[in-house]
């Protein structure tokens, strides 16, 4: 019995086929074609109002920080320094009085620096802990806590503070450092919970299942098997809470003290001080050394914030 080989057969190709391939790439939809429609207008219309709503002030606070005040009062917002200066840089940073006390805004940096890295590292390892326990081991009750966690996250901070207040007086923590950051660790619980919650219950239970038959405890799997699963949501975790601890003012305000106050509470008196003639170029540059830390996180860690929320942070 003979064997026949098999031949695809063999079709011509038109000519305006060719065209279209040569012009749209090989692939038998191309790229597609690209049309003015009205929708792509508006689209197009609506994000340049919205990055000029945003940018526009940044542009102004930037080009006033630059320039002297007899330039600042000829009231030209959007055009820029005719002699560029840092001194009012320097001046918010270490000479602007803040009150009684001359010493700009560098005392509080370093205070919202003390306040911050506990204050995030606590929190996101307690919404880790907390949210692990309630997706994998799901204790008696869990559904209750976490029902009230979320309650929690949606009433008003300050509906909290006289009895927190009161709480901290009783074991002598007023005005301390350590009552900012329990309490930035305590309102931030409710959000950090929710994230890890439903980040671990896109994770395969059969990996749990597993660490358990090989006779891995509790804090055996969640250190060795779930936290280094858990690095894409620890960075929006870490995003979301220092952006939140770093541009607190009211916290601080509350449960800082006179000694104890961040950054946000130096500008606040700074920009708005009693009896005293405003120094706009000095005051657009302590708002911009504020914001500065933000401002970076946000430039440098963007695509890592996208890929964690994409890799269920939102899923649930």
């Amino acid at each position: 019995m003979s064997s026949v080989a098999y031949q695809s057969p063999s079709f011509p190709i038109s000519a305006e086929r060719s065209k279209a391939s040569a012009k749209f790439g090989p692939g038998p939809a191309g790229a597609k074609p690209k049309r003015w429609t009205p929708g792509r207008i508006g689209l197009y219309l609506f994000l340049g109002v919205t990055a000029a709503f945003f940018l526009v002030p940044l542009y102004v606070m930037l080009v006033t920080s630059f320039k002297t005040m007899p330039e600042v009062r000829l009231g030209n917002m959007l055009s820029p320094p005719g002699n560029w200066s840092i001194d009012p840089w320097v001046k918010a940073w270490s000479k602007a009085c803040v009150g009684i006390v001359c010493n700009g805004i560098s005392p509080g940096f370093w205070k919202s620096i003390q306040i911050l890295i506990p204050s995030a590292i606590l929190s996101i390892l307690a919404g880790a802990i907390s949210g692990y326990a309630l997706s994998f081991w799901k204790p008696r009750g869990g559904s209750v806590l976490f029902g009230a966690l979320m309650l929690g996250a949606f009433l008003p901070a300050q509906v909290f503070f006289f009895p927190l207040l009161t709480l901290y007086f009783q074991m002598g923590l007023q005005n301390t450092l350590a009552a900012v950051v329990l309490t930035h660790v305590l309102f931030g619980l409710p959000v950090q919970v929710l994230l890890f919650r439903n980040f671990y219950t896109s994770i395969p239970v059969e990996l749990f299942k597993a660490a358990r038959v090989d006779g891995a405890g509790f804090f055996q799997i969640f250190f060795f098997l779930v936290l280094p699963l858990s690095l894409p949501i620890i960075a929006v975790a870490a995003i979301l809470k220092i952006t939140a601890i770093w541009n607190d003012y009211i916290i601080g305000a509350v449960f800082g003290g006179v000694y104890n106050r961040p950054m946000t509470v130096l500008l606040k008196n700074l920009v708005a001080p009693e009896g005293s003639l405003l120094e706009y170029n000095v005051n657009m540059a302590a708002t911009l050394l504020t914001a500065i830390l933000p401002l970076l996180l946000y430039l440098l860690t963007g695509p890592l914030f996208v890929r964690g929320i994409s890799a269920g942070a939102v899923k649930g």
